[in-house]
């Protein structure tokens, strides 16, 4: 049974090895993964015992717009609804700020619209970054 918590709380080898395990590059750095899950407006994390095999975090201005930045789902966990769990969870604690805010890989955005986030043509995601994923 997977278990949710919103403890921002993490050690960084469990941070490491989430977030390596799909392939993202800010795993390299999972001390200052644990600062980010600290200092972001919400976390919820997926607990299969004591492993961590999912996570959603929030960054926010508390009261107009939320910004989803991570969601990440260990792959062997990854099709039994759980990313959309973490997601749901989210997009109920939001409902009433007026903008939800997320930036989709291509592979992926499927998914999110089947939850009800738009493309938008005229918007074009920037970034200044060190990171490849």
């Amino acid at each position: 049974m997977i278990r949710l918590t919103t403890d921002k709380t993490f050690a960084p080898a469990q941070l490491e090895r989430l977030f390596l395990s799909v392939g993202w590059s800010s795993g390299q750095y999972p001390d200052k993964l644990v600062v980010a899950m600290a200092n972001s407006h919400s976390v919820i994390s997926a607990w299969d015992g004591d492993q961590l095999v999912g996570l959603i975090n929030v960054l926010s201005d508390g009261i107009m717009t939320a910004y989803i930045h991570y969601l990440l789902v260990m792959p062997e966990y990854q099709g039994q609804g759980l990313g959309r769990r973490l997601l749901s969870q989210v997009l109920e604690q939001y409902q009433d700020f007026a903008r939800k805010v997320l930036i989709a890989y291509n592979a992926e955005v499927g998914f999110y619209q089947h939850l009800g986030f738009v493309a938008h043509g005229d918007k074009t995601p920037m970034f200044v970054t060190q990171l490849t994923t």
